[in-house]
């Protein structure tokens, strides 16, 4: 089991000063945890895209390209580019190009994302919410199988053989597909033999287990090789020398998110409790001590039948950045090795 950090860039007040962290100097902080991640045996670390004022990820190849000249071993990838929203030529030279700078450690993981900014924002219709998904899905495809690509579809202008350059280094650039609760995002994503990043927000991880199988069983009745359908997790979590520690440096920013969420989508208010419950041993959040996280992390993978790559998501808008990097020094030194050979 590989394990990576995820994020969304947030912008963050630090909770023992006040001081409200600007975007140049996030920035400069995101490049610090990438490093450190890089540094302390990390496998991935992934950006989000969100085109909201809380978050500083509206442009996660520009990161990503930083990122890549600054590391030498991690592996980068979107976590997960708005692909219904963007042009998949652009999308597949952007990553590409990332891919070239890296020397071969991008991931593309393409989804349609939990928020809806980005769809009147470039002049979408939320009414093709899954066509334009699909049929963006279907040319990103078709580029990377072939350099010249003939291909016509509802929501982008047909193309008659043009070249789509430059080529990456791996051939063929892995893209993975971010689902959420869908059973057909899970069938299309089996069918198509494309790895599978599963976002796990609430509930309990162990509830998705009917349908990492039915991706399983679907890719397997297409004739894809078990080996193809590979398993990652994303997920909420933070490291900490005991799990209240952990509960108790993450909590503030949560609640302050979920809170936002939840009044913009008329949702129950979060509070203290919900949370603790979500943080227990069967819930979603990895919250804990690092012997807690690996024993957790084991144990998911078990339930969901095998699973190779887990991403914590450590976004939160109250949280400092020396307890962010060492939340990241924690997981890579402490909790990765326990579960290296799960």
């Amino acid at each position: 089991m590989h394990l990576g950090v995820d994020s969304f860039v947030a912008a963050v007040t630090d909770p023992s000063t006040g001081h409200v962290v600007g975007p140049a100097e996030r920035m400069e902080h995101l490049l610090e945890e990438i490093e450190l991640a890089d540094r302390v045996g990390l496998y991935s670390f992934g950006i989000g895209e969100h085109h909201r004022p809380e978050y500083y990820d509206s442009a996660p190849p520009v990161i990503l390209a930083a990122a890549a000249a600054r590391t030498s071993r991690i592996r980068l990838g979107s976590a997960v580019a708005v692909l219904s929203a963007a042009d998949p030529v652009r999308v597949f030279q952007q990553f590409a190009t990332l891919d070239l700078i890296a020397k071969g450690r991008i991931d593309l993981v393409v989804g349609r994302g939990s928020f809806t900014e980005a769809f009147p924002l470039f002049g979408l219709s939320l009414a093709d919410y899954d066509e334009l998904f699909d049929e963006k899905l279907d040319l990103l495809l078709r580029i990377r199988a072939s350099e010249e690509v003939t291909w016509s579809g509802r929501h982008r202008p047909a193309l008659t053989g043009q070249g789509v350059y430059p080529r990456p280094v791996q051939d063929p650039l892995p893209i993975w597909v971010g689902v959420g609760g869908s059973p057909e995002s899970f069938v299309r994503a089996g069918l198509l033999g494309l790895p599978l990043m599963v976002a796990i927000i609430g509930g309990e991880p162990r509830q998705f287990a009917p349908l990492v199988d039915l991706y399983r069983r679907a890719g397997a009745q297409a004739g894809h090789a078990p080996e193809a359908l590979q398993v990652g997790l994303h997920v909420f979590g933070y490291v900490a020398e005991s799990t209240r520690a952990a509960a108790d440096t993450i909590y503030p920013g949560w609640h302050e998110m979920f809170a936002k969420i939840s009044r913009e989508r008329g949702f129950a208010q979060p509070s203290r409790a919900q949370f603790d419950a979500t943080s227990g041993p069967n819930g979603a959040f990895f919250m804990g001590d690092p012997d807690s996280i690996a024993a957790k992390l084991q144990r998911v993978s078990e339930q969901l039948g095998g699973v190779q790559r887990i991403s914590l998501q450590m976004t939160n808008p109250r949280l400092a950045h020396a307890d962010l990097l060492r939340g990241i020094e924690l997981l890579g030194t402490e909790v990765a090795p326990q579960v290296a050979d799960s």
